[in-house]
């Protein structure tokens, strides 16, 4: 049995499995989720997305399939299978799939105040 918001525990779940990618478009799901962070599985379709933004915690992006764009504070990185990219908190990232691509995005809710943040 699955609390809201995990998997199930001491299962080996196939992620391929876990998600279905939708036409033009981007599905997620949250595998685990606690206090301390969450991690979520994303499909996106070739030439979806996530436009700019910022979050108070940083972040990795672990690309399972396909290819990522991903530009965080200016910076460009190519992001292709089995690459992992880190987010600094408070730093303004975006992410385009150049083709169709799947994700796992790990949040890390330690929160960064300003004069500690990470810079990419």
């Amino acid at each position: 049995m699955s609390t809201a918001g995990n998997i199930p525990a001491a299962e080996a779940l196939a992620l391929a499995d876990l998600i279905t990618p939708t036409d033009r478009g981007i599905a997620s799901r949250v595998l685990a989720k606690t206090s301390g962070g969450n991690v979520t599985l994303f499909a996106f379709d070739q030439g979806e997305g996530l436009s700019e933004h910022t979050a108070p915690f940083d972040a990795l992006a672990l690309v399972l399939e396909g290819r990522i764009d991903i530009t965080i504070g200016g910076t460009p990185v190519a992001a292709t299978p089995g690459t992992i990219v880190r987010m600094p908190a408070n730093v303004p990232h975006a992410l385009d799939a150049a083709s169709a691509a799947r994700m796992l995005l790990v949040m890390l809710r330690e929160p960064v105040t300003p004069h500690s943040a990470s810079t990419p």
